[in-house]
């Protein structure tokens, strides 16, 4: 679907009402712009606390605090790229 909509002079967009039925937007919903070029891609930003308890989490990992978490994921992400 393509829809255009105009910029104000203060940077601002009304989002068209068929994008917003299309992605399920409601006031306060929060939006996120990816950009590709000369292109801008516009998504809902999920709501995190839905997602809890969607990925398996091993029976030795669960109860690690996030601040391991991304320690841990850092360090893989460091010796992968040497």
């Amino acid at each position: 679907m393509d829809v255009a909509a105009k910029l104000t002079s203060k940077g601002q967009i009304t989002v068209p009402k068929s994008v917003r039925d299309a992605l399920a937007l409601h006031p306060g919903d929060e939006v996120v712009f990816r950009v590709h070029g000369d292109r801008a891609v516009v998504a809902k930003t999920p709501d995190f606390l839905e997602l809890a308890g969607s990925i398996a989490v091993p029976a030795g990992r669960q109860g690690t605090s996030w601040d391991r978490v991304l320690r841990e994921t850092h360090r893989v992400h460091a010796e992968s790229r040497r």
